[in-house]
């Protein structure tokens, strides 16, 4: 039988503190949050493998060291309320809950947005409420967020998005063409939104956010 926990550990030590990710939070959520609970059950063997790992229905978990360093860049704070996109069957939520005051959950596939919600009952993630939906939507009704993690690659993001950050608040996504990509980090300052990039990584697009196709004349 595998040892979970010591694969725990090793993940962290081996993928997440050596990609400068040492924010304690962090550290901690991925050392707790039991990662082979969000897969399918043949994908347990590899959960903890750095790479990311398909959940079915074109959803990833995230490769370990790139979650842990878009959490990381997203600089969330206790107080602050985190819509995380495309949370497939709930780790990246998992992790979340146990740095913000509550995470909105969004996932447009209904089993997995069930499963979601199953397990993270099961674990006490009592802070996080997961919506089904179209991911580009976002949670209109739940705005304003501090932070939005998508939980994908994107090609593009919707305005509605950004049009759902509170001041200040930030959007972190990977954006992805041709199997490289980096992450961007956004940031709402008033009516204007700011982009920065942060670290090269690359990540599935979810569905809802492929580039759109120019105008040719």
């Amino acid at each position: 039988m595998q040892d979970y926990a010591a694969a725990r550990e090793m993940m962290v030590d081996c993928q997440v503190r050596p990609s400068d990710v040492t924010r304690y939070g962090i550290v901690d959520a991925m050392l707790t949050v039991p990662r082979e609970r969000f897969v399918p059950p043949s994908k347990r063997p590899v959960a903890y493998a750095g790479e990311a790992v398909e959940q079915g229905k074109n959803r990833w978990l995230l490769d370990p060291r790139v979650f842990a360093k878009m959490v990381d860049a997203a600089e969330i704070n206790p107080d602050d309320v985190v819509l995380d996109i495309g949370c497939g069957l709930g780790y990246s939520s998992a992790v979340l809950s146990r740095l913000c005051r509550a995470v909105i959950a969004v996932e447009s596939d209904e089993a997995m947005a069930k499963s979601a919600e199953e397990t993270l009952a099961s674990l006490d993630c009592d802070n996080v409420a997961v919506l089904t939906g179209p991911l580009e939507a976002g949670a209109e009704s739940e705005k304003p967020f501090n932070v939005i993690l998508v939980q994908g690659g994107v090609g593009d993001v919707p305005q509605a998005l950004f049009d759902q950050l509170a001041e200040d608040g930030r959007l972190v996504a990977i954006w992805s063409e041709g199997g490289f990509g980096q992450a961007q980090i956004s940031t709402r300052t008033g009516d204007t939104i700011s982009h920065r990039w942060s670290f090269d990584a690359a990540a599935p697009i979810l569905p809802g956010f492929s580039r759109k196709a120019a105008f040719a004349f």
